[in-house]
């Protein structure tokens, strides 16, 4: 991998994602846990989830097939559920794109992949047992 790279930073949920993408690369997808040191292919990361994977490389699969094999990719993620590591990683690599070529904004801002989900897991409240599950009274 060349040495010139556009860095970006996504978050979903308790997962957040960084990546370096080189726009001068042979399709190389690596990515590796924020506190180990070894890098697996992002096709084998999401072993058996082939729609997640799919899901992740969308910004890219709308910019057509050869740009699949015009850049290179190392992500480090922290966070575990892997359906939220694929929404951030998706969103990181629309991110890099447009840092990288301010032309394709018109392509990918439709597809909703510079928005930010801003779902997150309510508190849970002073009282309650959950966020919003009360205790049940008896009457008697």
């Amino acid at each position: 991998m060349s040495n010139r790279y556009v860095y970006a930073v996504w978050r979903r949920k308790s997962t957040s994602v960084t990546i370096k993408l080189f726009p001068q690369g042979s399709g190389n997808f690596v990515i590796r846990h924020r506190d180990d040191e070894t890098t697996v292919p992002l096709k084998n990361h999401f072993q058996g989830y082939h729609h997640l994977y799919l899901n992740a490389i969308a910004p890219l699969s709308i910019l057509g097939d050869d740009a699949l094999t015009r850049y290179d990719a190392e992500f480090v993620y922290h966070g575990w559920w892997i359906s939220w590591l694929s929404d951030a990683i998706k969103l990181a690599f629309a991110r890099a794109l447009v840092n990288n070529d301010d032309q394709l904004k018109s392509t990918i801002k439709p597809q909703w992949f510079l928005t930010r989900d801003p779902r997150v897991k309510e508190r849970k409240k002073f009282g309650y047992r959950k966020a919003r599950k009360w205790q049940k009274r008896s009457k008697r």
